[in-house]
């Protein structure tokens, strides 16, 4: 192919890879920049087949087309095997992790997705034709706009863990969690502060002034001291001077975590200009940057690590909580389906 021809073929992931990295690099705590990127993917991809199939060179069109279909029989396969997927990993949450609902979710997936397949495969005897084609249609659009929405969420999410923060910070905030026995620090949050501290000493070690270090985290009914307390302690026992500390202990949700902060900060060093960055687990990074946003606080985040049979369970809640926040336009989206849904009853009714 010329140079012209694929500057043509090229044009289109060109000028969406573009407006992506605009959107990205302007605001990346935006599920929209999923939706750009997601475009750019398929465009490219598209474009690149295109490119190749008109090289006319046989060996690297059979290398693409077998690296194509393997890609596509382990989505097949991931797909056939998604019921034991789920169930192993929810026996694994359940042995390691305890029995509350939200670490079991993968568990009542799957108990869900089995009771749909049966009464399709079933209902079928027993169900009027308009009612049968009708539930289809509403299982079957909702099921699909269940997966974009996932898969929008999860490439959002991923795009964002990956962007570098710069070691130039003047504070670091680090979210808090749920206390083990009242007044120690969980693994989980241990990670969280592990991945601050590891900055803090990068920063120190570029030759740049120390940042302030900022836990938040208010102390639970059922917590002998505030998550705040707790995580300082943990921070003291790895080296960290207490003067480069702060705690902010009164709050009980993400978004007053970044309020809080934020008046703190103000508190510090008035209205004059700082960089800060948040720290929390990877799986709630966007979801954090998102309250981050909405409490008005210029701070994007840094993800501490998550065990990875630990990741299925969190991601879920972490998208099911953006379902929550966004629910007016979920509802919005529901509700066609459901008109769709009503439209093909009476269509079938009105044939029968």
């Amino acid at each position: 192919m010329s140079a012209q021809e694929l500057f043509i073929v090229f044009a289109i992931p060109i000028v969406l890879g573009v407006i992506f990295a605009f959107s990205f690099t302007m605001e990346p705590r935006r599920l929209i920049n999923g939706v750009l990127f997601n475009f750019f993917a398929v465009t490219f991809l598209v474009a690149l087949a295109i490119a190749i199939l008109r090289s006319g060179n046989l060996l690297l069109i059979s290398v693409t087309g077998v690296l194509f279909l393997i890609i596509i029989l382990i989505v097949a396969l991931l797909f056939a095997l998604h019921l034991f997927w789920l169930l192993w990993n929810a026996i694994l949450v359940w042995r390691r992790e305890g029995h509350s609902l939200s670490n079991m979710l993968t568990l009542y997936i799957a108990i869900g997705l089995l009771l749909i397949e049966i009464a399709a495969s079933f209902g079928r005897r027993f169900i009027p034709d308009p009612l049968y084609f009708s539930l289809a249609i509403f299982f079957g659009l909702g099921g699909f706009y269940v997966l974009l929405t996932l898969y929008n969420f999860l490439t959002v999410l991923i795009l964002y863990n990956f962007r570098p923060q710069p070691h130039n910070r003047t504070f670091l905030i680090v979210l808090g969690a749920g206390l083990l026995h009242g007044d120690q620090v969980s693994p989980l949050l241990a990670s969280r502060i592990d991945a601050a501290i590891k900055f803090y000493r990068k920063q120190i070690k570029k030759g740049r002034p120390a940042p302030r270090i900022i836990f938040s985290g208010g102390k639970g009914s059922d917590e002998a001291i505030s998550e705040a307390m707790a995580m300082q302690r943990y921070a003291l026992g790895k080296g960290i001077p207490e003067g480069d500390t702060l705690l902010e202990d009164q709050s009980t949700t993400t978004l007053e975590n970044m309020q809080f902060s934020k008046r703190l900060i103000t508190q510090e060093i008035g209205e004059s200009p700082y960089k800060a960055s948040f720290f929390t687990n990877n799986y709630h990074l966007f979801r954090a940057g998102i309250f981050a946003r909405m409490a008005g606080i210029a701070a994007n985040g840094v993800g501490g690590a998550t065990s990875f049979y630990f990741l299925p369970n969190a991601v879920i809640r972490e998208y099911l909580a953006l379902v929550v926040l966004y629910k007016r336009r979920h509802a919005v989206a529901f509700g066609l389906i459901v008109l769709i849904a009503i439209a093909e009853f009476l269509r079938v009714w009105h044939l029968g």
